[in-house]
């Protein structure tokens, strides 16, 4: 018999998934052409849902349902609440720009958003190897439909091909290495899992092969060099609604499946797959920096920017075990959680200008299409201008308190390689900087080469979103301290429970 904690633990899931289907049968009978109704009913949803995560996060109990294979903890209830709020500023964003575009016929737009937003709920709460797959297929599935959701546009036909393929073949990674390390284990629960590699028994080699399966599977779901060249492409292909949905929220996911396995479930083997990351995170930041210079398109540029600031997440993971101590662990990994949640943030704001720019039959994509932008709006100017800020990581924003908590968590390891990582990680925001810098550069000080100089309009909860979102970058930049504090609390109730 199933206990009430089990049914605790997945109450935001089940209110999820009840509604999207609720909301799909609604839509059924709404005929406006920018579904209000559908509109409406979806952001009420996740904001009930990120209300009850919040309430579940504010409670700092840590319990698990359905024989272990869930865990309601503090990390995964504040991922989760943001995760809601970052789609719901995704909606926000993206409805004007889909209705243009003849996305919104059906209601497939939201209940794909919600079905997609239920799948990295399964992520961040899976405590099993195969929930955690489950989960992550659910994603997927959902993103690939997204992705082609504009039927008639080749661009983002080939971008869902793409993006398919490639995801079909980081899944089976994913989940071969899993089946190894079910197969040296003899157990699918990530606590099992831990205490059957720490009683050292299990022969290390099969942990080893099974894991390297397994930082790949990952590694393409960051978009983290070598695995990252799907990622450009989708980007540039995908309708702009649909890149953010895809480029926002699922990061919050990716991160939290990232401690559930590498941490929570295979932190005995730090010491290999740390060797793992530290390349990977090395050649994000190389690729990701030196090619972003070379773009002329935005989302392009943007995508190879966020391989280069996943490359800095993966720094922040380094730095949680050394030599098999776990002294700073809390405060590495809770930097990374920080900085996860501050570039989604800042991820929102920035795609959010490019959407409320794009109008009927233009897509102001291209960076030369943000020229004069200053004289045409100084609100869309300032929000992008504080966001390439915050991504170059320059004070006192909150991309610059985010790159210095991970960079603090290495230099505190007294690590000579992980010092000259530092060094390293420093140069390549140096060269990134230039590339964030030209967009600002062409929005106060290039003239418009569009005959359209006239104002421009969005919808009245687009603007104060906007508005919200931007001034949000720059308060937590100022005062930072009680979101890091939040998520380094959110990581020690990870850290206490290892392997119980």
């Amino acid at each position: 018999m199933i206990d009430k904690l089990s049914w605790v633990a997945v109450y935001p899931e089940i209110v999820l998934l009840v509604m999207a289907s609720v909301i799909a049968l609604v839509d059924l009978g709404i005929k406006t052409p920018r579904r209000t109704g559908t509109y409406v009913l979806t952001l009420l949803t996740l904001a009930v849902v990120a209300a009850m995560e919040v309430r579940s996060a504010m409670g700092g109990q840590t319990f698990y349902g359905f024989g272990n294979m869930v865990v309601s903890d503090p990390m995964g209830s504040w991922l989760k609440c943001f995760a809601s709020i970052a789609v719901m500023v995704t909606l926000v964003y993206g409805r004007p720009y889909a209705a243009d575009r003849e996305m919104l016929r059906g209601g497939e737009f939201f209940t794909l958003s919600m079905f997609a937003l239920l799948g990295m709920f399964v992520m961040i709460s899976g405590h099993n190897f195969l929930l955690i797959y489950m989960g992550l297929e659910l994603f997927t599935l959902s993103s690939y439909a997204l992705v082609a959701l504009r039927r008639d546009h080749a661009t983002a036909t080939e971008a869902a091909m793409k993006y398919f393929v490639l995801g079909a073949l980081a899944s089976g990674f994913l989940l071969y290495g899993m089946s190894m390390l079910y197969g040296a284990t003899g157990s699918l629960d990530l606590n099992e899992v831990f205490n059957a590699i720490a009683s050292r028994q299990v022969k290390h080699q099969v942990l080893v092969f099974g894991l390297v399966f397994i930082v790949a599977g990952l590694a393409f779901k960051l978009g983290a060099v070598p695995f990252h060249m799907w990622l450009p492409d989708v980007y540039q292909g995908a309708p702009t609604a649909v890149t953010l949905l895809i480029g926002g929220a699922p990061q919050l996911a990716a991160f939290a499946i990232l401690i559930r396995l590498l941490v929570e479930g295979l932190l005995p083997l730090a010491i290999d797959w740390q060797q793992m990351l530290a390349l990977m995170a090395v050649g994000s930041l190389i690729v990701g920096n030196l090619a972003a210079v070379a773009q002329t398109n935005l989302k392009r540029m943007l995508a190879f920017s966020t391989i280069s600031q996943m490359g800095f997440l993966l720094l922040g993971l380094l730095a949680g075990v050394i030599n098999g101590n776990q002294i700073n662990t809390e405060s590495a990994y809770g930097a990374a959680m920080f900085y996860a949640v501050t570039y989604v943030l800042t991820t929102l704001s920035a795609f959010g200008i490019i959407l409320l720019l794009a109008r009927a039959g233009h897509e102001s994509e291209e960076i030369s299409d943000l020229a004069g932008l200053n004289q045409r709006s100084p609100l869309y100017a300032g929000v992008m201008a504080i966001s390439m800020f915050s991504l170059a990581g320059l004070p006192p924003l909150v991309g610059f308190y985010a790159k210095l908590g991970v960079l603090q968590a290495l230099i505190a390891s007294e690590k000579t390689s992980y010092l000259v990582l530092v060094i390293f990680a420093v140069i390549m925001a140096l060269i990134g900087a230039f590339y964030y810098l030209r967009v600002v550069k062409v929005m106060y000080f290039d003239k418009s080469q569009s005959p359209n100089t006239q104002p421009i309009s969005a919808p009245a909860d687009a603007r104060v979103v906007l508005a919200i979102n931007g001034a949000l970058i720059l308060i937590l930049g100022i005062v930072p301290g009680r979101l890091m504090n939040l998520c380094t609390q959110s990581i020690s109730s990870i850290v206490k429970s290892l392997g119980s």
